[in-house]
């Protein structure tokens, strides 16, 4: 059976929720970065093995795995079907001066966060799965001090901010994509659900952009 274009974006929306609910948990355990520098090593090393030996979190990973690949091909077979329908790409649709850039340019968005993602599972998914890392004084991988050391780099700093603010605006973007495509975008509600939008998204990526400011600023005292 040919899957319609309704459908990718029913998959896009059930799987860019997930993403959306696991940022804000990513986020509430990444806050322990902001703590001093000795506390923060000792209780991140050991939220970073908490997780990593936990089986219920290790499932929640693999969904999470799954969810990306399965929010990224389903935007690209949507990218695909819009090209093949109005001969132009996704990033430009017919709505022209009535959308705004963001949402003419979510290709461009994605592909920045997915370059972004690559990045930040190679620096630390693989390096705290794959590689010895140094211990802690309690035995626990040493991950705190990866973090500090990548975030020490202005370079790399910089490509994380350029990259979250791209996030930025995909999440707001997606947000009221996935509430239209759900049914919840209703006169009633809109104003509510731009309200959350806006209020999700400016938590989320300021949250994320914080903390390498953060750590590099601390770096340079």
């Amino acid at each position: 059976m040919k899957t319609t274009t309704l459908q990718h974006k029913l998959w896009m929306s059930a799987t860019g929720l997930f993403l959306c609910f696991f940022l804000v948990i990513h986020l509430l355990g990444n806050l322990q970065l902001f703590l001093p520098a000795a506390e923060a090593r000792e209780k991140f090393s050991w939220y970073s093995h908490l997780l990593a030996g936990n089986i219920i979190i290790e499932i929640i990973a693999y969904v999470l795995y799954a969810s990306i690949i399965t929010h990224t091909v389903h935007a690209i077979l949507i990218t695909s079907k819009n090209t093949e329908a109005n001969g132009s790409k996704y990033e430009y649709d017919k709505r022209g001066e009535a959308s705004v850039w963001y949402s003419r340019n979510m290709g461009l968005l994605g592909t920045i966060i997915f370059l972004f993602l690559i990045i930040h599972f190679k620096d630390f998914w693989y390096q705290y799965k794959f590689t010895n890392l140094p211990l802690d004084a309690k035995g626990n991988k040493d991950l705190y001090t990866i973090v500090v050391k990548a975030y020490q780099q202005l370079w790399y700093v910089l490509i994380y901010e350029v990259a979250l603010i791209a996030l930025g605006f995909h999440l707001l973007h997606g947000f009221y994509s996935a509430a239209r495509t759900l049914g919840l975008f209703h006169p009633k509600y809109v104003k509510w659900v731009k309200v959350l939008g806006w209020v999700y998204t400016t938590v989320v990526t300021l949250g994320f952009m914080a903390m390498p400011v953060y750590i590099y600023l601390n770096s340079l005292s």
